[in-house]
């Protein structure tokens, strides 16, 4: 059996002289290298360049043609008959149209367009503080997985021991062959908890080299420093995560993007007034020019019911905007609610986790003692032993619970520090 506690001895130390990432190391590759975040921003590039489209309805549209044809049959009226002439044809033109007034409906589309801009901005940065929790709950699973490994090495040594123990009480006719299969089977058990332990901690590390955009290795996590989170009331955490969470934001601005859309396709029941200019020369049988200029007053009398459906469109994507609003609005009071509430149970309950290991590794040592004397059995033993495991895993479990929890309430604040 040494062989196996030298084989798990080795594996830490690789652990510990191999890759060894920092959280801050994860969180700057994972914002700059996750595709989430590359979308988001590709997002924000779209909405700008559709925000220029739409201001493009305030400049002049100029426009130029030419045709030509080196053959064109004219037909002539002449003496009640009517003869045919072939010539070439030419003709270029230029055109210019400016609008006026449109009764706001190109300035709402302007500004629909840039809420929805500022919508893509706010889901970036939310896109950004959520890939940041995501890394830091990794980042704190792969260091609760890596003590939990600690522990489990520790066990086994521990269960190396009694077993040899063991054999040698069952040498002296002390203790039953009973004893050394207990010990020899709760080795094998602790063995086998050791490996499901390094297996879930390479899956926690392997998802943050994945975020990072690296390729999966064996490494370390650094240890964190102890910092002090200020947690506000009950009250102030609700106000802060209804005016302050990014998505929220992104679907307000969206909501205001609706309302202004909606405007839009109301005032195009009213037309437009357009200034207009052209010119055309054309060269056939005869050659000549023509100039125009003016205003043109264009007012849509009647589309068939199209201007009206798709004013209700609007007016439906509108209200089903400020619905999503409202339905996300409500589930973010109720998941900070709950998760003030699960801050507040798991830090009652490190007080007594607590207690338990520092009273379970009290009994442990007196039952250890005991079973050398030949007052105990080696079911109290084991039992003790598991019980100071246990504690010390759970205390673990509940620290990592208290900091998920912390870094939940943290996102869903806006906050991405």
């Amino acid at each position: 059996m040494s062989r196996f506690i030298f084989f798990y001895l080795f594996l830490l130390l690789s652990l510990s002289e191999a890759r060894l990432l920092t959280l801050d190391e994860c969180i700057d590759k994972s914002l700059k290298n996750h595709p989430d975040i590359k979308k988001a921003s590709l997002e924000i590039l779209r909405s700008t360049e559709a925000t220029k489209e739409a201001k493009s309805a305030y400049l002049p549209q100029i426009n130029a043609t030419a045709q030509y044809a080196p053959v064109n049959t004219f037909v002539l009226p002449q003496n009640g008959t009517f003869n045919t002439l072939e010539d070439t044809f030419w003709q270029t033109s230029a055109s210019l149209n400016q609008k006026i007034y449109d009764f706001g409906k190109t300035a709402s589309i302007i500004e629909a367009y840039e809420k929805a801009a500022q919508k893509d901005a706010f889901n970036l940065e939310d896109a950004k503080a959520l890939l940041i929790y995501k890394v830091k709950s990794y980042y704190n699973l792969a260091l609760l997985q890596q003590h939990t490994l600690k522990s489990r090495q520790m066990d086994l040594q521990t269960k190396e021991e009694l077993y040899k123990q063991a054999l040698a009480f069952v040498k002296e006719g002390v203790k039953t062959e009973a004893d050394s299969a207990s010990f020899e089977s709760s080795y094998y058990i602790a063995l086998e908890e050791l490996e499901n332990t390094k297996a879930e901690f390479q899956k926690a590390f392997s998802s943050l080299l994945l975020y990072m955009g690296e390729k999966v290795q064996d490494g370390a996590v650094a240890e964190l420093s102890d910092t002090e989170q200020n947690i506000l009331s009950r009250d102030e955490t609700l106000d802060q995560a209804i005016s302050q969470n990014l998505s929220l934001k992104a679907l307000e601005s969206e909501v205001r993007s609706m309302e202004l859309s909606y405007e839009a396709s109301k005032s195009a029941h009213y037309g437009s007034l357009d200034a207009y200019a052209a010119y055309s020369y054309q060269n056939s049988l005869n050659e000549y020019d023509t100039t125009q200029a003016g205003i043109t007053l264009t007012i849509p009398l009647y589309t068939g019911g199209a201007l009206s459906a798709k004013s209700e469109q609007s007016r439906i994507i509108k209200e089903s905007a400020k619905s999503s609003y409202d339905a996300k609005k409500l589930a973010l009071e109720e998941q900070t609610q709950n998760l003030l509430l699960d801050l507040k149970k798991y830090e009652a309950a490190a007080k007594s986790k607590k207690a338990t290991i520092n009273a379970s590794l009290v009994a442990k040592n007196i039952v250890d003692a005991r079973y050398k004397e030949g007052l105990a059995t080696y079911i109290e033993v084991l039992d003790a032993n598991t019980k100071y495991l246990n504690a010390k895993m759970s205390l673990e479990f509940n620290d990592f619970n208290i900091q998920d929890t912390r870094n939940q309430l943290d996102y869903i604040q806006g906050r991405s520090e």
